[in-house]
């Protein structure tokens, strides 16, 4: 049986891991690309797109996929699009790993926006020192506010255009709460700007902004398809593909 799991992220990995070494399955990881040095998992490894649904179907047909997996970041909307429309016409079984949503506590002090650009929009009015976990891909939406300094994160630099009062910090999670909390400090932030990534790698800054009473604007998902079977986390993504190839069918997934 040959896997082809879609996606760089922790959760993708962590199936690899989990399938790697089943007798009888070959598993294919496919990255993006997006990131330089990207934290390979077990097993082949394939690096690029491929040319949309109908490329991935030919890929699919072509390398004899049984399952396909669609573990790729929760804001990675377009890729999911186009597994599903390949699923369809390769009539391969799709399984989506996403990840659980961030979900606000009691002293959390959140904004909602529907895009970067509404938070671009939104910003000004919360703070002037911003925290910026959104990714290098995204900050063209915040380069015209130039009255605000911006501490922005990601794992590669960041190319034009940006914000013109800007430092980076070159980093990649999990990130620690005591970790957080000093970043915060040192900077003296005044409003964290994040994507609702969900995970637990970079959650601890949801907590360090509660601690610090601080805004966080946070930016919500977008569309994702529907009718695809859903699981949450990588052990059940591992198990359905179990379950599967044993000949139990399609499991239920919630």
């Amino acid at each position: 049986m040959h896997v082809l799991i879609l996606g760089g992220t922790t959760e993708a990995r962590r199936v690899a891991e989990l399938l790697h070494g089943t007798p009888g399955l070959t598993l294919t990881s496919s990255l993006a690309g997006r990131v330089a040095s990207p934290r390979l998992p077990p097993g082949e490894v394939r690096i690029g797109g491929f040319g949309g649904a109908q490329g991935l179907a030919a890929w699919l047909r072509e390398h004899r996929v049984d399952v396909l997996i669609d573990a790729t970041h929760p804001f990675a909307g377009t890729i999911s699009f186009h597994a599903a429309r390949a699923a369809a016409t390769a009539h391969v079984p799709l399984l989506a790993l996403r990840r659980p949503g961030w979900v606000p506590v009691a002293g959390d002090d959140w904004h909602d926006a529907g895009s970067l650009e509404e938070a671009a929009r939104l910003l000004p009015a919360l703070g002037r020192r911003v925290f910026l976990t959104t990714g290098r891909m995204g900050l063209a939406a915040f380069a015209a506010l130039d009255d605000l300094w911006f501490l922005v994160r990601s794992v590669d630099a960041p190319e034009a255009p940006h914000p013109s009062r800007m430092e980076v910090l070159l980093d990649r999670g999990p990130f620690t709460l005591d970790g957080e909390r000093e970043l915060l400090r040192r900077h003296r932030i005044d409003v964290v700007v994040t994507k609702d990534s969900g995970g637990a790698a970079t959650a601890p800054k949801l907590t360090a902004a509660r601690e610090a009473a601080l805004p966080v604007l946070v930016i919500r998902r977008p569309p994702a398809p529907e009718g695809v079977p859903v699981v949450p986390g990588p052990e059940e993504a591992a198990r359905w593909i179990g379950e599967w190839s044993h000949g139990r069918g399609f499991p239920a997934t919630g």
